[in-house]
Protein backbone atom coordinates (compact mmCIF):
# COMPACT_ATOMS: atom_id res chain seq x y z
CA UNK A 1 0.00 0.00 0.00
CA UNK A 2 0.81 3.74 -1.02
CA UNK A 3 2.63 5.17 1.94
CA UNK A 4 1.07 8.93 3.48
CA UNK A 5 1.83 10.44 6.22
CA UNK A 6 3.54 13.77 7.23
CA UNK A 7 6.10 15.22 5.12
CA UNK A 8 7.30 18.53 6.85
CA UNK A 9 6.24 19.69 10.34
CA UNK A 10 6.84 22.78 12.80
CA UNK A 11 5.28 24.29 15.57
CA UNK A 12 4.98 27.94 17.10
CA UNK A 13 4.28 29.28 20.59
CA UNK A 14 3.76 32.76 21.76
CA UNK A 15 7.33 35.44 22.31
CA UNK A 16 5.75 35.37 25.80
CA UNK A 17 6.29 32.98 28.34
CA UNK A 18 5.65 32.84 32.54
CA UNK A 19 7.67 30.76 34.76
CA UNK A 20 5.11 29.31 36.85
CA UNK A 21 8.00 29.90 40.31
CA UNK A 22 6.13 33.16 39.22
CA UNK A 23 2.88 31.98 39.16
CA UNK A 24 3.53 29.77 42.57
CA UNK A 25 4.42 32.99 44.61
CA UNK A 26 1.20 34.84 43.57
CA UNK A 27 -1.01 32.20 44.35
CA UNK A 28 0.96 31.44 47.55
CA UNK A 29 1.69 27.82 46.53
CA UNK A 30 4.82 25.53 47.00
CA UNK A 31 6.35 25.62 43.24
CA UNK A 32 6.96 22.09 43.90
CA UNK A 33 3.34 22.03 43.09
CA UNK A 34 3.87 22.88 39.25
CA UNK A 35 7.19 21.85 38.76
CA UNK A 36 6.80 18.16 40.11
CA UNK A 37 3.05 17.53 40.82
CA UNK A 38 1.94 18.79 37.12
CA UNK A 39 5.45 18.35 35.55
CA UNK A 40 5.04 21.79 34.96
CA UNK A 41 7.92 24.57 34.21
CA UNK A 42 6.79 27.64 32.26
CA UNK A 43 3.61 28.62 30.82
CA UNK A 44 3.31 30.09 26.87
CA UNK A 45 1.19 33.20 27.21
CA UNK A 46 -0.06 34.93 23.97
CA UNK A 47 0.07 38.81 23.64
CA UNK A 48 -2.93 40.85 22.04
CA UNK A 49 -1.74 40.91 18.60
CA UNK A 50 -1.18 37.17 18.76
CA UNK A 51 -4.01 34.25 18.16
CA UNK A 52 -4.66 30.84 16.78
CA UNK A 53 -3.93 32.80 13.02
CA UNK A 54 -1.14 34.39 14.17
CA UNK A 55 0.20 30.93 15.31
CA UNK A 56 -1.04 28.70 12.62
CA UNK A 57 -0.03 30.88 10.13
CA UNK A 58 3.49 31.36 11.58
CA UNK A 59 3.86 27.17 11.91
CA UNK A 60 2.33 26.95 8.47
CA UNK A 61 4.72 28.94 6.68
CA UNK A 62 7.75 27.30 8.29
CA UNK A 63 5.85 24.12 7.10
CA UNK A 64 5.67 25.06 3.60
CA UNK A 65 8.91 26.71 3.20
CA UNK A 66 9.69 23.56 0.67
CA UNK A 67 6.46 22.84 -0.71
CA UNK A 68 4.44 23.71 -4.05
CA UNK A 69 2.19 25.76 -2.89
CA UNK A 70 0.18 24.99 -5.78
CA UNK A 71 -0.18 21.11 -4.64
CA UNK A 72 -1.87 21.98 -1.43
CA UNK A 73 -5.58 21.37 -2.42
CA UNK A 74 -6.74 21.29 1.34
CA UNK A 75 -6.37 23.12 4.08
CA UNK A 76 -7.71 21.50 7.63
CA UNK A 77 -7.77 23.97 10.17
CA UNK A 78 -8.28 22.26 13.91
CA UNK A 79 -9.03 24.43 16.75
CA UNK A 80 -10.91 24.72 20.14
CA UNK A 81 -10.31 28.17 20.23
CA UNK A 82 -12.56 29.26 16.79
CA UNK A 83 -12.86 33.12 16.44
CA UNK A 84 -15.89 32.90 14.34
CA UNK A 85 -18.88 30.70 14.02
CA UNK A 86 -19.24 30.29 10.68
CA UNK A 87 -16.27 31.51 8.88
CA UNK A 88 -13.00 29.12 9.49
CA UNK A 89 -9.92 29.97 10.80
CA UNK A 90 -8.33 28.48 8.01
CA UNK A 91 -9.45 31.09 5.33
CA UNK A 92 -7.32 33.93 6.62
CA UNK A 93 -4.23 31.49 6.98
CA UNK A 94 -4.82 30.58 2.94
CA UNK A 95 -4.85 34.54 2.42
CA UNK A 96 -1.80 35.19 4.28
CA UNK A 97 0.45 32.13 3.21
CA UNK A 98 -0.55 32.95 -0.71
CA UNK A 99 -2.27 29.64 -1.32
CA UNK A 100 -3.85 28.58 -4.62
CA UNK A 101 -6.72 29.32 -5.45
CA UNK A 102 -7.85 25.57 -6.03
CA UNK A 103 -8.17 24.53 -2.53
CA UNK A 104 -10.57 23.49 0.16
CA UNK A 105 -10.15 24.90 3.73
CA UNK A 106 -12.18 23.59 6.46
CA UNK A 107 -12.15 23.95 10.15
CA UNK A 108 -13.33 21.28 12.52
CA UNK A 109 -13.89 21.30 16.35
CA UNK A 110 -13.87 18.66 19.28
CA UNK A 111 -11.93 19.63 22.00
CA UNK A 112 -8.01 18.04 21.80
CA UNK A 113 -8.81 15.35 19.52
CA UNK A 114 -9.98 17.36 15.86
CA UNK A 115 -6.10 17.14 14.34
CA UNK A 116 -6.45 13.76 14.68
CA UNK A 117 -9.62 12.82 12.90
CA UNK A 118 -8.21 15.83 10.39
CA UNK A 119 -5.26 13.47 9.64
CA UNK A 120 -7.25 10.33 9.36
CA UNK A 121 -9.89 12.07 7.26
CA UNK A 122 -6.75 13.30 4.92
CA UNK A 123 -5.06 10.40 4.20
CA UNK A 124 -7.47 8.46 1.76
CA UNK A 125 -7.59 11.75 0.11
CA UNK A 126 -3.92 11.25 -0.19
CA UNK A 127 -3.96 7.99 -1.56
CA UNK A 128 -6.50 8.73 -4.34
CA UNK A 129 -4.25 12.04 -5.16
CA UNK A 130 -0.66 10.88 -4.72
CA UNK A 131 0.66 14.47 -6.58
CA UNK A 132 -1.20 16.54 -3.90
CA UNK A 133 -0.90 17.55 -0.40
CA UNK A 134 -3.16 18.48 2.44
CA UNK A 135 -1.82 21.03 4.73
CA UNK A 136 -2.86 19.97 8.56
CA UNK A 137 -2.94 23.17 11.57
CA UNK A 138 -3.43 22.60 14.87
CA UNK A 139 -3.83 25.80 16.22
CA UNK A 140 -5.08 27.08 20.39
CA UNK A 141 -4.85 28.69 23.19
CA UNK A 142 -5.57 27.10 26.44
CA UNK A 143 -7.49 29.62 28.93
CA UNK A 144 -8.79 28.84 32.42
CA UNK A 145 -10.20 31.29 34.97
CA UNK A 146 -7.32 33.39 36.91
CA UNK A 147 -6.77 31.33 40.56
CA UNK A 148 -8.12 28.46 39.07
CA UNK A 149 -7.06 24.63 39.46
CA UNK A 150 -6.69 24.84 35.78
CA UNK A 151 -4.40 27.86 35.76
CA UNK A 152 -1.17 26.49 36.01
CA UNK A 153 -1.64 24.18 32.54
CA UNK A 154 -2.82 27.21 30.56
CA UNK A 155 -0.35 27.30 27.49
CA UNK A 156 -0.29 27.91 24.20
CA UNK A 157 1.08 27.14 20.23
CA UNK A 158 0.40 25.65 16.96
CA UNK A 159 1.23 22.61 14.84
CA UNK A 160 1.83 22.49 11.06
CA UNK A 161 2.21 19.62 8.93
CA UNK A 162 2.03 18.75 5.26
CA UNK A 163 0.90 15.50 4.37
CA UNK A 164 1.39 13.80 1.50
CA UNK A 165 1.93 10.50 -0.62
CA UNK A 166 5.84 9.21 0.54
CA UNK A 167 6.46 11.57 3.24
CA UNK A 168 9.67 12.29 4.66
CA UNK A 169 9.32 12.05 8.02
CA UNK A 170 6.91 9.71 9.34
CA UNK A 171 4.38 7.09 7.51
CA UNK A 172 1.13 6.70 9.32
CA UNK A 173 0.04 2.62 9.70
CA UNK A 174 -3.87 1.55 8.84
CA UNK A 175 -4.69 0.43 11.67
CA UNK A 176 -6.42 2.58 14.96
CA UNK A 177 -8.80 1.62 17.84
CA UNK A 178 -11.13 4.92 18.36
CA UNK A 179 -13.93 5.45 21.06
CA UNK A 180 -16.41 8.13 21.57
CA UNK A 181 -18.75 8.61 24.95
CA UNK A 182 -21.15 11.76 25.78
CA UNK A 183 -19.76 13.01 28.65
CA UNK A 184 -19.34 16.38 31.05
CA UNK A 185 -15.41 16.34 31.89
CA UNK A 186 -14.47 19.60 29.74
CA UNK A 187 -16.77 22.02 27.69
CA UNK A 188 -16.94 25.83 27.07
CA UNK A 189 -20.19 27.09 26.41
CA UNK A 190 -20.21 30.09 23.74
CA UNK A 191 -21.00 32.86 26.29
CA UNK A 192 -18.29 31.82 28.54
CA UNK A 193 -14.27 32.92 27.80
CA UNK A 194 -13.05 30.08 29.92
CA UNK A 195 -13.89 26.63 30.03
CA UNK A 196 -15.38 24.47 32.61
CA UNK A 197 -13.41 21.32 33.71
CA UNK A 198 -14.00 18.82 35.83
CA UNK A 199 -10.33 17.19 36.40
CA UNK A 200 -10.34 14.61 38.56
CA UNK A 201 -13.25 13.27 36.27
CA UNK A 202 -11.48 14.24 32.72
CA UNK A 203 -8.19 12.47 34.10
CA UNK A 204 -9.82 9.23 34.65
CA UNK A 205 -11.70 9.43 31.14
CA UNK A 206 -8.24 10.32 29.55
CA UNK A 207 -7.10 6.45 31.18
CA UNK A 208 -10.28 5.22 30.42
CA UNK A 209 -10.11 5.83 27.06
CA UNK A 210 -7.00 4.82 26.74
CA UNK A 211 -7.09 1.57 28.04
CA UNK A 212 -10.31 1.08 25.44
CA UNK A 213 -8.64 2.39 22.16
CA UNK A 214 -5.71 0.34 22.90
CA UNK A 215 -7.70 -2.87 23.40
CA UNK A 216 -8.75 -2.23 19.86
CA UNK A 217 -6.03 -1.16 18.25
CA UNK A 218 -4.27 -4.23 19.77
CA UNK A 219 -6.98 -6.66 18.53
CA UNK A 220 -6.58 -5.16 14.83
CA UNK A 221 -2.58 -5.38 14.76
CA UNK A 222 -1.99 -7.86 17.66
CA UNK A 223 1.02 -5.64 18.36
CA UNK A 224 2.33 -5.36 21.72
CA UNK A 225 3.61 -2.62 24.44
CA UNK A 226 7.24 -3.83 23.27
CA UNK A 227 6.29 -2.71 19.39
CA UNK A 228 6.30 0.49 19.67
CA UNK A 229 10.03 1.80 20.55
CA UNK A 230 8.76 5.60 21.23
CA UNK A 231 5.19 6.90 22.57
CA UNK A 232 3.45 10.10 21.97
CA UNK A 233 0.25 11.31 24.23
CA UNK A 234 -2.08 14.21 24.30
CA UNK A 235 -0.56 16.59 26.96
CA UNK A 236 -3.05 18.64 29.40
CA UNK A 237 0.14 18.22 31.97
CA UNK A 238 3.18 15.73 31.70
CA UNK A 239 2.70 13.99 34.73
CA UNK A 240 -0.60 12.73 33.22
CA UNK A 241 1.31 11.33 30.41
CA UNK A 242 3.82 9.75 32.70
CA UNK A 243 0.57 7.94 34.72
CA UNK A 244 -1.10 6.89 31.57
CA UNK A 245 1.98 5.22 30.06
CA UNK A 246 2.15 3.39 33.22
CA UNK A 247 -1.21 2.55 32.94
CA UNK A 248 -0.85 0.99 29.41
CA UNK A 249 2.08 -0.80 30.20
CA UNK A 250 -0.05 -2.58 33.14
CA UNK A 251 -2.60 -3.35 30.75
CA UNK A 252 -0.19 -4.96 28.67
CA UNK A 253 1.15 -6.70 31.35
CA UNK A 254 4.18 -5.11 32.51
CA UNK A 255 3.31 -4.53 36.19
CA UNK A 256 5.88 -1.92 37.23
CA UNK A 257 7.88 -0.08 34.27
CA UNK A 258 10.85 1.32 35.08
CA UNK A 259 11.90 4.75 35.47
CA UNK A 260 14.49 4.37 32.99
CA UNK A 261 12.24 2.62 30.19
CA UNK A 262 9.68 5.38 31.24
CA UNK A 263 12.06 7.91 30.50
CA UNK A 264 13.14 6.14 27.00
CA UNK A 265 9.81 6.08 25.61
CA UNK A 266 8.62 10.12 26.67
CA UNK A 267 11.44 12.03 28.27
CA UNK A 268 12.14 13.65 24.68
CA UNK A 269 8.39 13.96 23.90
CA UNK A 270 7.18 15.31 26.66
CA UNK A 271 10.00 18.35 26.83
CA UNK A 272 8.60 21.12 24.44
CA UNK A 273 5.35 21.05 26.26
CA UNK A 274 6.91 21.35 29.73
CA UNK A 275 8.21 24.40 28.57
CA UNK A 276 4.81 25.68 26.96
CA UNK A 277 1.84 24.13 28.48
CA UNK A 278 -1.59 22.63 27.09
CA UNK A 279 -1.70 23.71 23.57
CA UNK A 280 -5.08 21.60 22.96
CA UNK A 281 -5.34 20.23 19.98
CA UNK A 282 -1.58 20.88 18.84
CA UNK A 283 -0.19 18.92 22.08
CA UNK A 284 0.14 15.64 20.37
CA UNK A 285 1.61 17.15 17.59
CA UNK A 286 4.04 18.95 19.42
CA UNK A 287 5.13 15.80 21.71
CA UNK A 288 5.63 14.08 18.22
CA UNK A 289 8.08 17.62 17.23
CA UNK A 290 9.98 17.67 20.45
CA UNK A 291 10.41 13.76 20.51
CA UNK A 292 11.73 14.29 16.51
CA UNK A 293 13.96 17.21 17.68
CA UNK A 294 15.25 16.34 21.05
CA UNK A 295 16.23 12.79 20.25
CA UNK A 296 19.60 11.62 19.72
CA UNK A 297 18.87 8.17 18.29
CA UNK A 298 18.39 7.75 14.89
CA UNK A 299 14.63 6.99 15.17
CA UNK A 300 14.42 5.55 11.44
CA UNK A 301 12.08 2.61 11.12
CA UNK A 302 10.75 2.93 14.52
CA UNK A 303 7.39 2.89 14.92
CA UNK A 304 5.64 5.36 17.58
CA UNK A 305 2.28 5.07 19.35
CA UNK A 306 0.31 8.06 19.33
CA UNK A 307 -2.91 8.10 21.47
CA UNK A 308 -5.20 11.35 20.98
CA UNK A 309 -7.61 12.05 23.47
CA UNK A 310 -10.66 15.46 23.10
CA UNK A 311 -12.75 15.96 26.44
CA UNK A 312 -16.65 15.07 25.47
CA UNK A 313 -15.14 13.02 24.45
CA UNK A 314 -13.65 11.06 21.42
CA UNK A 315 -10.25 9.15 21.75
CA UNK A 316 -7.89 7.38 18.91
CA UNK A 317 -5.14 5.43 19.68
CA UNK A 318 -2.64 4.73 15.97
CA UNK A 319 0.60 4.56 15.14
CA UNK A 320 3.30 5.38 12.10
CA UNK A 321 6.91 4.65 11.25
CA UNK A 322 9.45 7.21 11.09
CA UNK A 323 11.43 7.84 7.55
CA UNK A 324 14.98 7.13 6.94
CA UNK A 325 16.54 10.58 6.53
CA UNK A 326 13.74 12.25 8.43
CA UNK A 327 16.58 14.04 10.29
CA UNK A 328 17.05 16.60 7.06
CA UNK A 329 13.69 17.99 6.67
CA UNK A 330 12.94 18.95 10.40
CA UNK A 331 12.51 22.17 11.90
CA UNK A 332 14.70 21.80 15.00
CA UNK A 333 17.13 25.25 14.99
CA UNK A 334 13.94 27.20 14.47
CA UNK A 335 11.87 25.20 16.79
CA UNK A 336 14.62 25.75 20.06
CA UNK A 337 15.77 29.16 19.38
CA UNK A 338 11.84 30.34 19.58
CA UNK A 339 11.58 28.69 22.44
CA UNK A 340 15.12 29.87 24.13
CA UNK A 341 14.20 33.68 22.80
CA UNK A 342 11.20 33.95 24.24
CA UNK A 343 10.53 37.09 26.91
CA UNK A 344 9.87 36.15 30.23
CA UNK A 345 6.94 38.01 31.68
CA UNK A 346 6.15 39.33 35.53
CA UNK A 347 2.85 38.11 36.98
CA UNK A 348 1.93 41.55 36.33
CA UNK A 349 2.33 41.29 32.62
CA UNK A 350 0.73 38.19 32.48
CA UNK A 351 -2.57 39.17 34.24
CA UNK A 352 -2.20 42.54 32.19
CA UNK A 353 -2.09 40.50 28.66
CA UNK A 354 -4.71 38.16 30.34
CA UNK A 355 -7.25 40.94 31.15
CA UNK A 356 -7.12 42.38 27.05
CA UNK A 357 -10.65 42.30 25.79
CA UNK A 358 -11.64 42.41 22.49
CA UNK A 359 -14.48 44.09 22.20
CA UNK A 360 -18.38 42.58 21.66
CA UNK A 361 -20.09 44.81 19.95
CA UNK A 362 -17.60 45.64 17.11
CA UNK A 363 -16.77 48.24 17.51
CA UNK A 364 -13.16 49.66 16.38
CA UNK A 365 -9.70 48.02 18.44
CA UNK A 366 -6.72 48.88 17.04
CA UNK A 367 -4.40 46.19 18.96
CA UNK A 368 -0.99 47.36 20.76
CA UNK A 369 1.78 46.18 18.84
CA UNK A 370 4.20 43.54 20.84
CA UNK A 371 6.62 40.93 20.08
CA UNK A 372 5.29 38.54 17.76
CA UNK A 373 6.38 35.80 15.01
CA UNK A 374 5.60 36.84 10.70
CA UNK A 375 2.13 37.73 11.64
CA UNK A 376 0.06 39.86 14.24
CA UNK A 377 -3.41 40.66 14.55
CA UNK A 378 -3.67 44.62 13.72
CA UNK A 379 -7.21 45.70 14.60
CA UNK A 380 -11.07 44.67 14.81
CA UNK A 381 -13.14 47.23 12.63
CA UNK A 382 -16.37 46.75 11.57
CA UNK A 383 -16.77 43.21 13.41
CA UNK A 384 -13.55 42.18 11.10
CA UNK A 385 -10.35 40.63 12.44
CA UNK A 386 -7.39 42.16 10.33
CA UNK A 387 -4.18 40.83 9.84
CA UNK A 388 -0.61 41.96 8.49
CA UNK A 389 2.47 39.78 7.88
CA UNK A 390 5.30 41.84 9.02
CA UNK A 391 8.05 43.09 7.27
Amino acid sequence: MLKVGIDTLAFYTSRYALDLAHLSEARGVDSDKYFLGLGQRIMAVPAPDEDVVTMATAAAQAAVRDIDLNTIEIVLFATETGIDQSKSAGIYVHDLLGLSERCRVVELKQACYSATIALQLALPFLRQHPDKKVLLIASDIARYGLNTPGESSQGCGAVAMVLSANPRILAFDTEYGAVTENVMDFWRPNYADAAFVEGKYSSKLYLNMLEKTWRQYHALTNRTFADHHHYCYHMPVPRLVEKAHQHLAKICGVDKLSDTLLQAHLAHSLEYGRQIGNSYTASLYVSLASLLDLTQEDLSGKRIGFYSYGSGCVAEFFSGVVQPGYQKVLNTVQHQKLLVNRIALTYAEYTAFYSFKYPQDGSLCEIPRYQTGPFRLVAIRDHRRIYEKQT
